[in-house]
């Protein structure tokens, strides 16, 4: 599923020293959508089209890569290569804030002061995944969501079971699940060696039951036949006919989201 950005409304924002083109769709509670490798694909804009379609206002920053261009190799290579060395997103530090998660507070702050709702929603895929976790720290967002969080990179046991956020952060996030009830929906495929299994172990003996988690069965042999490296759970692996795992997990995404944004819709 794919869809263009024609219909969207294309505007700088800039917060926290950082300035990116934010994209902004729709009516209702706002969600902030952070695209996943290698940018602001048409798959990434057609799961936010998703959510206008679902009631909400839909942000998707794009602090990476060229929005609306499709994903190839060479590009997606060439992303990642320029992620590596970049100091907002400290792709293999452990224990980590990243400055791009102040950035993105900021967007999520700015959407809830003019969106209905209690808060804002903010939806992290791949190497945005945890970032959604970080901005949790700000009373705004009642809903993060972390589909494949793949960054700090798990090139090491210890990155592996990193958070993906500094020990100040997680620590805020788990006050807020305590204090606020504050919950966190994390979504991944069983096989998926990008997102670690052992990221979302750590989470969950830190989180407990404020951590839903919805793991994919993606072994051989699953019965939506997925691959080896079925990654994407949001957008490249969802398919609508017949409805797979995926597709169901959009499903629990969009109620999460309407759940804990408003008592009412």
């Amino acid at each position: 599923m794919t869809a263009d950005l024609a219909s969207w409304r294309r505007a700088p924002f800039a917060g926290a020293g950082l300035t990116y083109d934010c994209f902004e769709k729709g009516e209702g509670p706002g969600v902030v959508l952070i695209p996943e490798i290698p940018g602001l694909t048409p798959e990434v804009a057609a799961f936010g089209e998703h959510l206008v379609r679902e009631g909400f206002t839909v942000v998707i920053p794009s602090p990476f890569g060229t929005p609306g261009r499709a994903e190839t190799p060479g590009y997606t290579l060439g992303v990642i290569a320029r992620l590596c060395v970049s100091k907002e997103f400290r792709c293999f530090a452990a224990n980590a804030e990243r400055p791009i998660t102040r950035y993105l507070r900021a967007v999520a702050t700015d959407l809830a002061a003019r969106t209905p709702g209690r808060g804002v929603g903010v939806v992290g895929m791949c190497f945005s995944g945890g970032f959604a976790l970080a901005t949790a720290v700000e009373d705004v967002v009642t809903a993060p969501v972390l589909s494949q969080p793949s960054t700090p990179f798990a090139v090491t046991p210890k990155l592996r079971r990193d958070p993906g956020l500094s020990p100040q952060e997680l620590d805020k996030v788990k006050e807020r699940t305590r204090a606020d009830g504050l919950c966190v929906l994390g979504l991944r495929f069983s096989r998926d060696r990008m997102s670690p299994a052992e990221r979302f172990v750590t989470l969950r003996a830190q989180l407990g039951d404020a951590f839903e988690v919805i793991e994919l069965d993606s072994a051989p042999g699953n019965p939506d036949g997925y691959g080896r490296s079925a990654h994407s759970v949001l957008t490249r692996e969802l398919r609508e006919d017949p409805p797979n795992s995926a597709y169901h997990a959009r499903t629990r995404t969009v109620d999460f989201l309407r759940r804990q944004l408003t008592a009412t819709m």
